[in-house]
């Protein structure tokens, strides 16, 4: 079944609205990627979306690029386990990597800022560092 992004056909009273025209190919969304815990080989997909735009699809993440807010250096540095998810209780047992998702790796705890299923990238801020 496709996602189709278009208009609701519903008013906020609850009558219809009677379309002028049919769906259109460019309103249809695909399911989100969730980007889990796992190797890095062969999981970007690249994919054309509308307007000819190219979007990066990062299926599995091993890595992400973590920067210290006190020092503003960044590392790329390995992802160890997914600690929460906010946006979804189910995703932090499941190991998904979203936006916001607080991930520890070697460094210590970090919040993703990226969104890998878009990005194609892990981006992640450090919370707290190991000690």
């Amino acid at each position: 079944m496709s996602y189709w992004q278009g208009r609701d056909l519903r008013k906020p009273s609850g009558g219809k609205i009677r379309p002028y025209r049919k769906k259109r190919k460019r309103e249809l969304g695909s399911p989100p990627t969730l980007t889990i815990l796992g190797e890095e080989s062969e999981v970007r997909k690249l994919e054309r979306v509308f307007g000819g735009n190219k979007k990066v699809r990062l299926k599995a993440a091993l890595y992400a690029n973590v920067t210290d807010p006190l020092t503003h250096i960044t590392k790329h540095v390995r992802i160890l386990r997914v600690i929460d998810n906010p946006s979804n209780t189910d995703y932090a047992r499941r190991g998904v990597i979203t936006k916001g998702a607080i991930i520890e790796t070697e460094l210590g705890e970090a919040r993703v800022t990226s969104r890998p299923g878009q990005d194609g990238v892990v981006n992640a801020v450090l919370i707290k560092k190991q000690e």
